[in-house]
């Protein structure tokens, strides 16, 4: 069922669990990621960057991809199509190619551009039923070519940010995208704690909280972020390097010169197989298995 995440995440924020927010690349991503939600039973953001859109062609060709496997496989569970990390142009072009979720990202502008911009896309996005993502503070790290060295956002800018009209709110609480480094101090929770604590008292609202940069944080470190307000957690550099690590380990083994596995069904299918795998792995480790 293509939904859009308003309700997936309110449901998430409530129960306790976390809805994994994919992003896909091509053809083989977007199928793992679906076969994994519907074998769990668990609900899924299946997100596109700007230049994931790029690759593959367009937004258009990005929606289409994952409306027609999904009902090719006939998918059940609810599947968002989510624009990652999009610049003001970038959120009108996925809207117009039928998105169902929009992330505006205008970290890089000063707090009241960034507001006066996400506000004026809540209306727009509202009358279309699409949701709304906002951010404040950057993330750290790389992501589809930007780079970020990331910040804590501050408690009041994030309150600002989440009466602007938002349905969920990305915040900077020491997560980064990419690999993370061996000295890297961790997730701030106690921040994370004033951030939830701020809205709820200013809104009498618990809003579903984004974690980026979801690969390689630990999993205890994880699950406490779920506790502390956080309902979509992004995925990316994980499915990355599952994929590669999979091809990589099927050419050293020589198993692409028998027969012929040069056919890139038979050679991508390692890759695609550790996708569906990670994606499954993390659902459970998420909480949103059997959610759905």
């Amino acid at each position: 069922m293509i939904t859009n995440s308003t309700e997936m995440l309110q449901a998430a924020r409530q129960g306790g669990y976390a809805v994994p927010a994919f992003n896909a690349n091509n053809l083989e991503w977007v199928k793992a990621i679906l076969q994994a939600a519907q074998k769990t039973n668990s609900p899924v953001i299946v997100q596109v960057t700007g230049g994931a859109a790029k690759y593959m062609g367009s937004f258009k060709v990005a929606h289409d991809l994952i409306v027609n496997l999904h009902d090719a496989l006939n998918i059940t569970v609810p599947v968002a199509i989510h624009l990652d990390h999009g610049a003001y142009l970038e959120t009108q072009e996925a809207l117009a190619a039928g998105f169902t979720s929009i992330m505006f990202d205008g970290s890089s502008l000063d707090i009241d551009d960034n507001l006066v911009q996400t506000t004026k896309l809540a209306v727009q996005l509202h009358a279309r039923d699409v949701t709304l993502e906002g951010e404040v503070g950057t993330i750290g790290g790389e992501e589809d070519g930007i780079v970020a060295q990331g910040e804590i956002a501050p408690v009041e800018d994030a309150v600002r940010m989440a009466e602007s009209g938002v349905d969920m709110l990305a915040v900077g609480i020491g997560n980064i995208h990419g690999p993370y480094p061996d000295d890297w101090q961790g997730l701030d929770f106690d921040h994370l704690r004033a951030i939830t604590a701020a809205i709820k008292n200013k809104m009498a609202i618990d809003m579903p909280l984004v974690l980026h940069g979801g690969s390689g944080i630990p999993d205890d470190q994880i699950q406490e972020a779920i506790k502390l307000g956080v309902a979509k957690i992004n995925v990316n550099t994980e499915g990355q390097l599952a994929f590669h690590d999979a091809i990589r380990a099927f050419v050293l083994a020589d198993k692409d010169l028998e027969g012929k596995n040069y056919d890139p069904r038979k050679f991508l299918l390692p890759g695609t197989n550790a996708i569906e795998d990670m994606c499954v792995e993390r659902i459970h480790v998420f909480g949103s298995n059997g959610k759905a």
